[in-house]
């Protein structure tokens, strides 16, 4: 796995950002890593607030930031030309770049050059790892939970980092496998498994989790959704890749169709759990649900109580929303 070592604090660069699906990356830095976050810097017409003090490139650099992070990734996850003099202008304070989207800093030269000039660096964070392999779809030592969507960005790092996290805290063997940038920011580890080349995904989701000690959990990061009209393909080699004993459905309530794709319907919970034990059996034939994690920010706390409720008795299974609740009750089925 790659590591990235990135230098904090870090200012977290929203653009013009006004949708929050879209702004997860910053929104997942902060919420994970709030000591290494200094503050956000919009361009004019931001609107996306993660809670953070509002900073100019030149305040933030006045006051020892060392990192300008990028944290939006809009569909097809491109630099727009208009940012280019933003990151000059941080680059000339003294401040590294990390992005996570699918262009890269490194090359466009005018960033390039810009870095070159200041003694800084450009940090692509969405880039694989060289000379991964092939999948062989061998059974590997240790046990896996994979978290799984009905959609994208609506809480599998969340979920996966919380029961990482609650894991660790009951003196469990457990560790955060990250296979987007986000995750590789937060944990500084991991394959951004949607740039890896198709035929290569499924090894580097066996490269992401090796063999581990029999009681130890590997919590891999899942990505897309296997109902996904764009994202399908990388959910299915990370599915068939992780070989998971279990996984965990996320989803956010009260969305009905897949962002950014109005066309088409949200897949049912139940959908969701047929097709990845359908899916998954190739590689695990012991794979099983073992709880569903909701979204519920749209609810109030009761109507989350509620809806979550009645999620456990129809699905008879764990249901939590990982932010509100934690996840202690999802761990429980963990043996």
């Amino acid at each position: 796995m790659q590591l990235t070592e990135l230098k904090a604090p870090y200012l977290i660069f929203l653009g013009s950002e006004t949708n929050e699906t879209y702004a997860k990356t910053g929104a997942g830095v902060a919420h994970w890593s709030p000591e290494k976050c200094m503050g956000q810097f919009h361009l004019a017409g931001g609107t996306v607030d993660l809670g953070l003090e509002e900073h100019s490139i030149e305040s933030a650099a006045n006051q020892g930031a060392k990192t300008l992070l990028i944290g939006t990734a809009m569909i097809g996850g491109g630099i727009p030309e208009s940012w280019t003099k933003v990151l000059v202008t941080a680059m000339e304070n003294g401040m590294d770049i990390v992005a996570g989207v699918h262009s890269r800093l490194n090359d466009i030269e005018e960033l390039v050059l810009a870095a070159k000039a200041n003694g800084v660096k450009l940090i692509d964070v969405r880039v694989p790892p060289k000379n991964l392999p092939v999948g062989t779809g061998k059974k590997r030592t240790g046990k896996r939970l994979l978290t799984v969507g009905t959609d994208c960005a609506l809480g599998k790092k969340y979920t996966a980092l919380a029961i990482d996290k609650e894991l660790r805290n009951q003196g469990k063997a457990s560790t955060f496998r990250a296979s987007g940038q986000t995750g590789i920011m937060i944990s500084g580890s991991g394959i951004p498994i949607d740039a890896v080349v198709a035929d290569f995904v499924s090894g580097a989701a066996e490269t992401l989790s090796p063999d581990n000690d029999p009681d130890h959990w590997d919590i891999i990061e899942g990505q897309g959704s296997i109902f996904h009209p764009g994202y399908a393909a990388v959910s299915m080699g990370l599915l068939i890749g992780s070989q998971p004993d279990a996984f965990v459905v996320c989803h956010q309530a009260g969305r009905t169709h897949i962002s950014g794709w109005p066309e088409f319907e949200l897949p049912t919970i139940q959908e969701v759990i047929d097709r990845t034990i359908d899916i998954g059996k190739q590689t695990n034939k012991s794979i099983k649900c073992v709880g569903i994690s909701v979204n519920t920010s749209a609810l109030t706390t009761d109507q989350a109580k509620e809806y979550l409720a009645a999620l456990e008795e129809e699905f008879e299974l764990p249901a939590t929303d990982p932010i509100r609740f934690g996840v202690e009750n999802i761990v429980r089925t963990l043996q």
